[in-house]
């Protein structure tokens, strides 16, 4: 019996990868298309920016203004995915790779650094420019699709192990994100739509505890949320992590399509949806920025450099040295045995922050055109020097224990 679910959970685990291996590539493929887009001649990039401009429904809430398609993707779709990081952070911890404090400890140590010291770079650097320092998170978080599809990439020279650590680095990463925009990210609240998003909550908390097990119940709440916690002035996606803490787990290690779990069961079901569709339609949407003769100018401002330097120095320096650090002094041991060369690469992938860090970009600077393409341009160059330089290094690193082909 043990074998077999140890069996599972493998299986479980590759599947899982390799569907964040392939929603990288769909990922990275959209963001390429949205550049070319932003870049053509003529109706082409002016069609574009256009389209996210357009209004999309009633105003839902005074304080964000007409609903747009850019505002639908970056609010609205984005909530389903915060939902389904909610629903993957709630598994790890309760059913998965973090289920014990031994298996927590190295990733939540990485993860952790590799947070704080971007921020610390990244502030460093804008010490100058005060209008800037908002944007303290921005390099703060790792792209998980994106990441893994670089590994993907990488095929046997990147072992399972490596995979797993830097998913679970990044799990834990989403978790402090999520904190972060809660807490950083909210200006202005109104506490009559809060209250009722409260209510909200406890009316699904009450049913989960009373043995309700329906998707469609959780989802339907999940609406009312997310339209209540979006007037409230609290970001949106808040709803998503929310409703994820409340939907019940049936625990069921290494099978994440058990009947019996409605966590399993709407993480599955919701894991090809924002993998495919919500993730690379955020890449397309945000993703386009004019890189002609402003590009170049844009690269040498401070939020640009800064960011830069927190995606590619902040990230490596936190993680690497923390595993280190935590190695030496007993705290835990290196993941499968990888060599130290290897965790250097892993180091560097953890500074692809793609999504998440476009997304806090937003977030940081709303209304600000100018310094939202700075933060493209300083995301995309951060994440592009990261991804490549983990690459070539993974590349040329000996394969773990015994020594492989060398690049």
């Amino acid at each position: 019996m043990a074998g077999r679910k140890r069996v599972a959970a493998i299986s479980a685990l590759r599947q899982f990868l390799h569907g964040e291996a392939v929603g990288g590539v769909v990922l990275m493929a959209a963001a390429i298309a949205a550049l070319l887009v932003a870049n053509a001649p003529g109706r082409l990039s002016d069609g574009y920016f256009a389209l996210l401009d357009t209004r999309l429904g009633p105003t839902l809430s005074t304080g964000h203004g007409p609903m747009t398609v850019h505002l639908w993707i970056n609010d609205g779709l984005m909530a389903l995915f915060f939902l389904l990081v909610g629903l993957e952070i709630k598994r790890e911890f309760l059913d998965g790779q973090l289920s014990t404090w031994e298996r927590r400890r190295m990733p939540v140590v990485a993860a952790a650094a590799g947070m704080i010291v971007p921020a610390i770079v990244y502030l460093a650097v804008t010490q100058g420019a005060p209008a800037t320092q908002r944007g303290w998170a921005i390099p703060a978080a790792t792209d998980i699709a994106f990441a893994i599809g670089v590994l993907a990439l990488l095929g046997t020279r990147a072992p399972p192990a490596l995979k797993l650590f830097l998913t679970t680095v990044a799990i834990v990463d989403d978790m402090g994100a999520v904190g972060v925009i809660a807490i950083a990210y909210t200006d202005h609240i109104d506490w009559a739509a809060l209250l009722g998003a409260s209510g909200v909550a406890g009316v699904l908390w009450a049913a989960a505890r009373r043995g309700e097990r329906r998707l469609a119940v959780f989802l339907t709440g999940f609406c009312l949320l997310w339209l209540l916690v979006f007037q409230a002035g609290v970001h949106a996606t808040i709803a998503g992590v929310l409703t994820a803490m409340i939907v019940p787990i049936a625990r069921s290690p290494g099978s994440p399509d058990d009947s019996a779990s409605p966590l399993h069961r709407l993480e599955n079901g919701l894991h090809p949806w924002v993998s495919f569709g919500v993730v690379p339609l955020f890449g397309f949407a945000n993703a386009g920025v004019s890189l002609g003769s402003k590009a170049a100018g844009a690269l040498a401002e401070p939020l640009a450099v800064a960011i830069i330097a927190g995606l590619f120095i902040g990230k490596q320096l936190g993680i690497f040295v923390s595993l280190w650090v935590s190695v030496r002094l007993g705290l835990g041991t290196r993941p499968g045995g990888a060599s130290w060369l290897q965790l250097y690469g892993v180091s560097l992938l953890a500074g692809i922050g793609f999504t998440m860090s476009l997304f806090i970009g937003g977030l940081a600077f709303p209304g600000n055109a100018a310094m939202q393409d700075a933060v493209k341009i300083g995301v995309l160059a951060g994440s592009l020097l990261s991804g490549v330089a983990g690459f070539v290094v993974l590349r040329c690193a000996p394969a773990g224990r015994n020594h492989g082909e060398r690049c």
